[in-house]
């Protein structure tokens, strides 16, 4: 029977991270690479796919999906070498979770719907958790805490405050309407201010991610997706910046900013006349 093309090419990946980690004729740079070292690449790389996936570029996601993969694969391999874990424990580990998690479809319960599967996932990592708690003698008096704790330390900050004012709302915690949220923000936003003021860094620090916090709770409360509004507006930035790059032949040195400004408009205008078509 031929061989499946998809495991060849895994296991050929496989091959060349080994050998890029191989002591005597390896690449330097890898071999000095830890699980620490590599937080960044990890974030970068994920943070890649999100961008290819909002752009809907396959030949791009393609790519950064690879070099996604490929970050698995140089963990899975550094574990390995030191006798902890390898790429086929990965795997395993991530089957049973998922036949675990998934009864309506391994194990004959019934899931009618969406909301159905949603409340049963979360039932069954509740028992997980209380599980592993159990066997570790770490009976916890804050059960949704230490959930979220654990659910958000893998997420960027803005997607885990969301992750936490949801669970936090749906427990109770919450305004009564959304311009308690509003008074929220302003509160935030005058605490901002002075600390800013009073010159004390790390705590202009905590205010500014209080404020960003409450926006958060905002855009839960209108439906919206914080990391959709930035990522878009990152994008809008650019595309403005370099019509004002392009009209000063990309020296924006010596500029005063009424010049900046009054290009940033014509950025603005032009880039609206070009979505309104003819």
């Amino acid at each position: 029977m031929p061989a499946d093309p998809t495991l060849s090419a895994l296991a050929e990946l496989i091959a060349v991270v080994a050998r890029l980690r191989d002591p005597a004729s390896g690449c330097p740079w890898d071999l000095e690479q830890t699980h620490t070292s590599l937080v960044p690449y990890v974030l970068e790389e994920a943070h890649e796919v999100a961008d290819a996936i909002r752009h809907g570029d396959d030949a791009h996601l393609s790519e950064e999906l690879g070099d996604l993969l490929l970050q698995v694969v140089l963990h899975a391999q550094i574990a390995s070498e030191a006798g902890r874990f390898d790429l086929g424990a990965i795997a395993r580990g991530i089957s049973a979770k998922l036949i675990r998690r998934h009864p309506h479809v391994f194990a004959g319960a019934v899931a009618a719907d969406t909301a159905a599967v949603r409340a049963s996932w979360e039932a069954i990592k509740a028992e997980e958790a209380s599980a592993r708690a159990a066997a570790h003698a770490s009976a916890t008096a804050s059960p949704l805490s230490d959930r979220l704790a654990s659910k958000v330390r893998g997420q960027p900050a803005l997607a885990g405050a969301m992750t936490i004012s949801k669970k936090a709302a749906s427990a109770g915690f919450e305004w009564d309407d959304l311009g308690g949220v509003w008074e929220k923000v302003q509160e935030e936003l005058g605490e901002l201010q002075e600390a800013v003021a009073s010159g004390d860094r790390a705590h202009a620090q905590e205010e500014l991610g209080d404020v960003l916090f409450t926006l958060v709770n905002v855009a839960r409360w209108c439906a919206l997706d914080p990391e959709a509004g930035l990522a878009g507006t990152n994008q809008r930035f650019l595309d403005r910046f370099s019509r004002v790059e392009a009209a000063l032949g990309g020296d924006l040195g010596g500029r005063n900013i009424a010049e900046l400004e009054d290009l940033w408009r014509q950025a603005k205008a032009a880039i609206r006349a070009e979505a309104a078509g003819p």
